[in-house]
């Protein structure tokens, strides 16, 4: 099997979790490369049920290296819960058996807030999201004001990256009648969280070089679907 990448066609749910699962059994290396915590793919592995809505369906067989890549938007919060679940069916997550791109862009409280307040407003355009700030947090990617998950290694400099994402959008809490927010209590909750994730974190990019290099098979494994890509999808 030489690199393979599988995509959904639609609009996600087409079944690309038991693909994965089939194809992983081959593959050296599973990455996840976009989306965040809504895959929704459920493994049967030896009669044991695993529930994977960010983790790469690998993580749950042996002797495979798991990869969210820098494409991923990362809730820290549902990462270490997922983690935590899966251990207790028995898998083993170390930082020898899944990495996380170090520009991966963190998910954070205030990307959930919004994504609730876009579906549930009366105005506007629904687009079914799973409300989990998936979509705010790519919005502030593109911005160039997201925190990633490499700036959790500093805590020193949290203060002044949360202020400039708060510019943005507590002007749109303004704008929707909701309380603006202080940087402080998220600095908190970030430097509180870090420790689950920063002995994940690593230049992911060199790490599937070399294995392209060694011949390793990788296998990419994609979340959401065609139909949602902003170019070649519905719109909006």
């Amino acid at each position: 099997m030489a690199n393979v990448a599988v995509v959904g066609s639609q609009w996600g749910d087409e079944g690309k979790g038991k693909i994965v699962d089939w194809l992983s059994e081959r593959a050296d290396v599973v990455v996840r490369f976009q989306g965040g915590h809504n895959a929704g793919h459920t493994l049967v592995i030896d009669g044991v049920t695993y529930k994977l809505s960010l983790l790469p369906s690998g993580i749950v067989r042996k002797g495979k290296l798991s990869i969210l890549g820098n494409g991923v938007v990362l809730d820290p919060w549902a990462f270490a819960k997922e983690v935590d679940e899966i251990a207790s069916k028995g898998v083993t997550v170390t930082p020898e058996n899944l990495k996380i791109a170090e520009n991966a862009v963190l998910i954070l409280p205030v990307h959930r807030e919004l994504d609730e307040m876009r579906e549930g407003s009366n105005s506007g355009v629904k687009i079914g999201t799973t409300k989990r700030g998936i979509g705010p947090a790519y919005e502030d990617k593109a911005g160039r004001r997201a925190i990633r998950v490499i700036d959790l290694a500093d805590p020193s400099t949290l203060p002044i990256k949360v202020e400039g994402l708060l510019a943005h959008h507590n002007a749109l809490r303004r704008g929707n009648n909701l309380d603006e927010l202080q940087p402080g209590p998220i600095v908190e909750a970030l430097i509180e969280i870090a420790p689950r994730v920063l002995p994940f974190v690593a230049p992911v990019w060199n790490v599937l070089d070399e294995a392209k290099r060694k011949g390793q098979r990788i296998l990419f494994e994609g979340a959401q679907g065609t139909m949602l890509d902003v170019d070649h999808g519905t719109y909006p």
